[in-house]
């Protein structure tokens, strides 16, 4: 401890400390040893046993949740570092997690004693001070509260509008301004909220009535505006969805939304703003889910049990949106489903007594739910990928910890209309989760020794995607299938065995074959599974790591691997066949009666058997391609 506490006392700004300020702050210190992946502060403790740690040797970094379930870092931690100092200062107000990323040692102070020391002495209290910087503060909210889901590239909200469409123009108020000024402007302008500019362009704040009225109730209308004007504002891009802006104003209906391009203020949203947009059940079911504290709250709002969601996707079928569309948004929700019953089931192993997660996790969505390409009748298929911790000393109790968690996700998705998968294919089983280095082991022996048997499972999971924890286990992860795939003809040739199985019902002249006495057709297995799989065998092949069927068949075409016709062939196929399984659903729904894909042939008007023959066709057309190629290169 001693050499430690001398390299502690030179270290800039402890060097500024008298030799009794040094005493008192190292009074009762330990040496904590903490090993990779271990968290050194973890968000759910509670704010009086979070310790302040100085940091001598290893790295660390800082982890947020964001509102869509994705854990970002905003910054490292370095030798000589202190962690947990803004924690204590802003007395629990910024919350987030401190993670080893290699085996660390830190020293653990005493915090009553730091704080003593950091009020009597102004000269290091500054500097501490200092070093947490403002821009700390907003980063923290930024990536804290605004959800990532408007960022990310590959999300199609519902209504497949931006920003720019629906903002107005800003209009600007100097922060020297009085709030008197303020107050006639908003007047004159009708508005709800002025952006504080010096230049009209880059904002330094925005103020609204609710400031103005605290302005008139301290009789200080004459006070400049940078006075009372809100500084930590949500906002969005011009180029954003506008799914995340719609939710937030719907919720805050008295506050505007800055618009931003680039650094540089370009419009703003109000309620008003989306006045064109005529039903939001959607947001409302979505705002619902993410203030549900219980399982029984959040079944009421699934899909397969909300009336009023059901509705609004009926509406949706009749004003002829894709059917790929409708499945993303369904899958959408869903995935807004399982991310608050992880933190519902989370919280709950905290009231038992199990604590926190002591390690980075990430629960994975696979199947129809990873493609985001999910309906009404669906069951489970996701898995836990956890940072490794075989090297912890409790590694058993992690273990046991992360069984029981999985257990309580699994069943809580079951009770929310998930039910459990027949094939096993869940994070509550041993294959389905483990640590990152077994995934990474497990996989290069699966793709080896791959067998039919495994096959059907392999191309569930071949579909995963993240939705919740530490994204970058699984994108490390999809980076090695991905490469592992796109060498493997083996493995090639068992996937286009495998999608053979099911022959797609259709005559060469056109004739739909039906089973059974009602001549019913399965669409999933006959032909919506056909046209996945087929897309998937040649994105494997060509290394395309999206597994979203319609961004596979945008990217093929892109790159010349698919005609463009041919991918909007398919396009056009795999909507109709979504659609027809959507209604369906939806009657079986109304009807009370066992979700199926199965559709009754005898059934459909016409028009309806027309559209399905041409969808028949193409899926089929696809399967001819796949199995000439299997004959051509065969090989099992």
């Amino acid at each position: 401890m001693e050499k430690y506490l001398d390299m502690f006392k030179n270290q800039y700004p402890f060097d500024l400390l008298t030799d009794n300020e040094f005493i008192k702050i190292t009074e009762g210190a330990v040496i904590r040893e903490l090993k990779a992946n271990e968290f050194i502060i973890h968000e759910e403790d509670n704010e009086e046993t979070v310790e302040l740690h100085f940091l001598i040797s290893g790295l660390a970094k800082n982890i947020l949740h964001r509102a869509n379930g994705k854990q970002v870092s905003i910054r490292f931690y370095y030798p000589g570092d202190l962690i947990g100092m803004m924690i204590m200062l802003t007395s629990g107000e910024m919350r987030f997690s401190v993670q080893a990323l290699e085996n660390t040692k830190t020293i653990c102070l005493n915090k009553a004693n730091f704080m003593e020391v950091m009020t009597n002495n102004t000269n290091f209290s500054k500097v501490v001070l200092d070093g947490i910087s403002n821009l700390m503060k907003s980063l923290y909210q930024e990536v804290k509260y605004k959800s990532s889901d408007t960022g990310d590239q590959n999300e199609k909200e519902l209504y497949r509008k931006r920003v720019d469409t629906f903002m107005e123009l800003p209009v600007f108020i100097q922060p020297s301004k009085s709030i008197e000024d303020a107050a006639k402007l908003l007047q004159h302008k009708k508005m709800e909220g002025l952006i504080v500019s010096e230049d009209q362009s880059k904002m330094v704040g925005m103020i609204g009535y609710s400031e103005i009225l605290n302005a008139v109730m301290k009789n200080d209308l004459k006070s400049s505006v940078s006075n009372y004007m809100q500084e930590d504002i949500y906002s969005v891009a011009d180029q954003d969805f506008i799914y995340e802006a719609l939710s937030y104003l719907k919720h805050h209906p008295t506050v505007i939304i800055p618009v931003f391009h680039k650094s540089n203020v370009v419009g703003f949203l109000r309620q008003s703003s989306f006045f064109n947009i005529k039903d939001s059940v959607y947001f409302d079911t979505s705002y619902r889910i993410s203030k549900s504290k219980t399982v029984n709250e959040l079944k009421s709002l699934s899909p397969t049990y909300n009336k009023e969601f059901q509705q609004f996707i009926k509406q949706l079928i009749d004003e002829g949106t894709f059917g790929y569309e409708i499945c993303e948004l369904i899958s959408s929700l869903n995935d807004r489903i399982h991310k608050q019953v992880i933190r519902i089931a989370e919280e709950e192993m905290v009231r038992e007594g199990y604590g926190p997660p002591q390690i980075n996790y990430c629960f994975i969505v696979m199947g129809s739910e990873g493609r985001k390409e999910q309906g009404f009748s669906t069951d489970q298929d996701n898995g836990l990928i956890l940072s490794d911790y075989k090297h912890f000393k409790d590694a058993t109790k992690i273990d046991l910890y992360f069984e029981k968690l999985s257990e309580k996700i699994n069943f809580m998705l079951e009770e929310c209309g998930f039910p459990l998968c027949t094939g096993g294919i869940m994070a509550k089983e041993n294959k389905w989760r483990k640590p990152y280095s077994q995934w990474s082991a497990d996989l290069k022996e699966w793709i080896v020794k791959i067998d039919a048997e495994e096959i059907r499972d392999f191309t569930i999971f071949t579909d995963f995607r993240p939705i919740y924890g530490d994204f970058s286990l699984a994108y490390s992860l999809r980076d090695e299938l991905t490469n592992k795939i796109k060498n493997s003809l083996n493995l090639h040739q068992l996937l286009m065995k495998d999608t053979l199985r099911f022959r797609v019902p259709i005559q060469p002249f056109g004739r739909i074959i039906g089973s059974g006495k009602k001549r019913s057709l399965n669409l999933k297995k006959s032909a919506i599974m056909q046209i996945v799989n087929a897309v998937r065998i040649y994105s494997a092949k060509n290394g395309i790591e999206d597994a979203n069927t319609i961004n596979r068949l945008d990217q093929l075409a892109n790159d010349e691997r698919f005609h463009p016709r041919d991918a909007e062939n398919a396009k056009m196929a795999l909507h109709r066949l979504l659609t027809f399984r959507l209604s369906q659903n939806l009657i079986q729904l109304e009807n009370q009666e066992p979700l199926t894909n199965e559709i009754i042939i005898q059934k459909l008007s016409k028009e309806e058997k027309r559209k399905l023959k041409e969808a028949l066709s193409i899926a089929r057309r696809l399967q001819q391609v796949i199995e000439l190629s299997y004959n051509r290169n065969r090989v099992v």
